[in-house]
């Protein structure tokens, strides 16, 4: 998780610094669905590279918005969902669709 003192000043500079790339974006907005182990996050992030899956999940998890839930079965299942913390972040996604979908509208009229 980052710590308190290594986060900006400012409040917006913090959010974009936690969830501020596409990666993030878009692993964020699948896990708003549902849990997704990680093969299914990668066939549905088109160009992601599984280095870039693997350290944009570590580090959604050290930030405490993502949980990594590995089942005791064989082969191993491991399953990434929000935390409760992370699910606070559905507004601000919630806010980007409506205002992706508004542009768009505008933009294609």
């Amino acid at each position: 998780m980052v710590k308190k003192e290594e986060l900006p000043a400012c409040p917006v500079a913090t959010t974009v610094q936690i969830i501020g790339n596409k990666w993030k974006l878009l692993i964020l907005r699948n896990l708003l669905d549902r849990p997704w182990r990680f093969n299914e996050l990668q066939k549905s992030l088109d160009g992601i590279s599984q280095k870039v899956l693997t350290e944009s999940l570590r580090s959604m998890e050290a930030d405490g918005i993502v949980i990594r839930t590995v089942f005791p079965e064989v082969p191993p299942r491991v399953e990434y969902s929000l935390s409760e913390l992370g699910e606070t972040i559905r507004p601000i996604l919630d806010a980007m669709k409506k205002w992706g979908e508004n542009y768009k509208a505008k933009i294609g009229s």
